[in-house]
């Protein structure tokens, strides 16, 4: 539950920030003068404001895009961000073992193994979660 209350309070604050920098920007642009007495929609008909839209909704997109990205590699469990990323599997031998990567916890809550190949579809990284590593090496 954590974790996915922390990827809704990163997309409402982000969506905050730009919904206030939009207001901002598209407040700031003055109004585009009347057409033989219409007042046509801005969007299409405004070079300036067509582009200011563009340019807005490819910031939104990428912003959106890194969000999701950086909650995809943190821990489940304690929100910090997956390290130690390790190699396996062969890109000359896919038969045997396919390419992936994968990314541990620095505090031991799990792995995320990640395909490099996605010759079937997408495939979705498997989170596989850890009891406890640190009992097991404490063990006398």
């Amino acid at each position: 539950m954590r974790y996915w209350g922390y990827l809704a309070l990163k997309l409402g604050a982000a969506g905050a920030l730009l919904y206030g920098a939009g207001r901002v920007l598209f407040g700031l642009l003055p109004p585009p003068p009347p057409v033989r007495h219409i007042d046509l929609d801005p969007f299409g008909t405004d070079l300036r404001f067509t582009v200011l839209v563009m340019i807005y909704t490819i910031l939104s997109a990428g912003v959106l895009w890194a969000i999701l990205l950086d909650h995809r590699y943190r821990c489940r469990t304690c929100l910090c961000r997956l390290r130690m990323p390790l190699l396996t599997g062969s890109w000359t031998h896919v038969l045997i073992g396919r390419p992936r990567t994968e990314y541990i916890c620095p505090y031991g809550h799990g792995t995320l193994k990640v395909e490099e190949l996605q010759s079937t579809g997408l495939t979705e990284p498997d989170w596989q979660p850890h009891e406890d590593m640190w009992k097991e090496l404490a063990k006398k």
